[in-house]
């Protein structure tokens, strides 16, 4: 297995930067988290606004914490209002329930950390996160078969 480094960290995120400019994206802010949930890279462009940051870093970060993209829990949200709400409040802040946070996987499907994106409406802000991980070589959960 390989460890995601700071190299390709900002790989992931340069590509992200790269998608959002073909799609004319507002201003985003990438956050890439290794497995651990620790923060390896932040980087926001000109004009992203303040809780941004945080926001990008909370998708990434229930991701890892739940083991699936920030969509499925927010799918969740809908279908177990209480148990995401309770996991919210354990995870003290670090959890926002909208698409946006995807996991980052190897071609062996082994973990290596997940890309928060946000900035624009939550499906563009997950959809430039997947093509940046894509671009950048690594997978996604979306990638790998049932």
């Amino acid at each position: 297995m390989e460890n995601l480094t700071m190299i390709k960290a900002l790989e992931i995120t340069n590509q992200v930067f790269q998608a959002a400019q073909e799609r004319e994206t507002a201003p985003l802010t990438v956050a890439i988290l290794d497995k651990g949930g620790a923060l390896i890279s932040l980087q926001r462009q000109d004009g992203s606004s303040m809780m941004r940051p945080d926001i990008a870093i909370a998708k990434a970060w229930g991701a890892l914490a739940l083991g699936c993209s920030s969509r499925k829990i927010a799918d969740d949200a809908q279908n177990r209002p209480c148990f995401i709400s309770s996991v919210a409040t354990l995870a003290q802040g670090n959890l926002v329930p909208v698409p946006g946070g995807v996991l980052i996987r190897d071609d062996h499907a082994e973990l290596l950390g997940a890309v928060g994106v946000s900035g624009d409406i939550s499906d563009t802000d997950e959809e430039v996160a997947i093509a940046g991980i894509v671009a950048a070589k690594f997978n996604t959960d979306s990638m790998l078969p049932a």
